[in-house]
């Protein structure tokens, strides 16, 4: 354990923190997101069949997931390779990949990636959202599934010896099904075996996050090593988000570059566009969070790719940051977001 203690842990090895610079924290370089396929509106099949077309280019930004094609990311990893050349060239300098097993993690590609581009990558280690979960892993007890997170952070996962650096993306839906709540349960018992960051995807609904926290504490997380995703598709109310962040917890916003009329998995939500995210993080910057603040575009569908028209994995780099700074969030400020916070969250205790 001393070895990792005071390091970041890539997938090619152990890393000072003050080598990764900028940093995206939620983002997925391969992995397939079946998983969470979602029917076409009627009489869009056809377009939901080949929707890779100039005149489908809307269509498939408001309908992402009723596309099988749209959702086999892993099929692009030439395109990912060049997306993440030029993400270094806008002054990226790591990624956190959140991929887990269930949805077809690939560590021997995100080693090569590393390995091609110079950009730092950190692999996930656990499992995702129940509807993924095998009949062994539905069996396995808070201890030994505690055991296989430990493992392939020490030793490494699926089978290689490429080991991951931070538990999750950890998934639970709403309500947090039983087997979801024994998988939160044991990446906080890995947590305090390793010293590790955890991340987690939190159901679509305003309570899960906070639920979430709950029973992480309750098996001994360590909350403030602890990123809560997907905040600006989960919680809307300023007050609601100020209780929230009260818990302790990373506030991660990373969703930058998905606007949507209709979210379909909760269409409830009405997803908000990147202005309004920035808007946000203004807030919560005013509001004295800046230490626990990070972002990302969590990337999982082929179109969100410069290969098909999407805005890539350094959106935020050329875009968003300028958007930042116009809407008072100094450079300091934005550093703290890009560099500093990833970097303490993904260090080792």
């Amino acid at each position: 354990m001393s070895k990792l203690s005071g390091k970041v842990q890539t997938v090619l090895g152990l890393v000072d923190p003050e080598q990764l610079g900028r940093t995206m924290t939620h983002e997925h370089l391969t992995m397939s997101f079946e998983c969470c396929y979602f029917p076409p509106p009627p009489g869009d099949e056809a377009v939901a069949v080949d929707p890779f077309h100039m005149q489908h280019m809307h269509w498939l930004r408001q309908n992402p997931y009723s596309s099988h094609e749209n959702l086999l990311l892993q099929q692009e990893t030439a395109a990912v390779h060049d997306e993440l050349l030029a993400y270094r060239k806008a002054g990226g300098g790591a990624i956190v990949e959140n991929t887990t097993a269930g949805i077809e993690r690939d560590l021997p590609a995100l080693r090569q990636l590393a390995k091609d581009t110079g950009v730092h990558i950190i692999a996930g280690a656990g499992y995702y959202v129940d509807c993924t979960h095998t009949e062994d892993t539905r069996k396995m007890s808070v201890e030994k599934l505690s055991d296989i997170m430990v493992s392939e952070v020490l030793h490494g996962a699926d089978n290689t010896d490429i080991r991951c650096g931070v538990i999750g993306e950890i998934g639970t839906g709403w309500p947090i099904t039983e087997s979801e709540a024994r998988v939160l349960r044991a990446a906080a018992h890995a947590q305090t075996k390793l010293g590790c960051p955890v991340i987690i995807h939190p159901g679509r609904n305003p309570a899960a996050p906070a639920e979430v926290v709950r029973i992480l504490q309750e098996a001994g997380g360590d909350i403030g090593k602890t990123v809560m995703s997907h905040l600006d598709r989960t919680i809307f109310d300023h007050g609601e988000l100020l209780e929230f962040a009260k818990l302790g917890s990373y506030l991660e916003y990373d969703l930058f570059g998905m606007e949507m009329l209709n979210y379909p998995y909760n269409l409830v939500v009405d997803m908000p566009s990147d202005s309004q995210r920035v808007k946000t993080l203004a807030f919560l910057v005013k509001e004295g969070y800046e230490d626990k603040i990070v972002i990302a575009h969590d990337i999982h569908t082929k179109n969100r790719l410069v290969k098909f028209g999407g805005h890539g994995y350094s959106h935020i780099l050329k875009n968003i940051v300028p958007k930042m700074l116009l809407r008072d969030i100094s450079q300091h400020q934005v550093d703290k977001i890009l560099i500093d916070n990833p970097k303490h969250w993904l260090t080792f205790k």
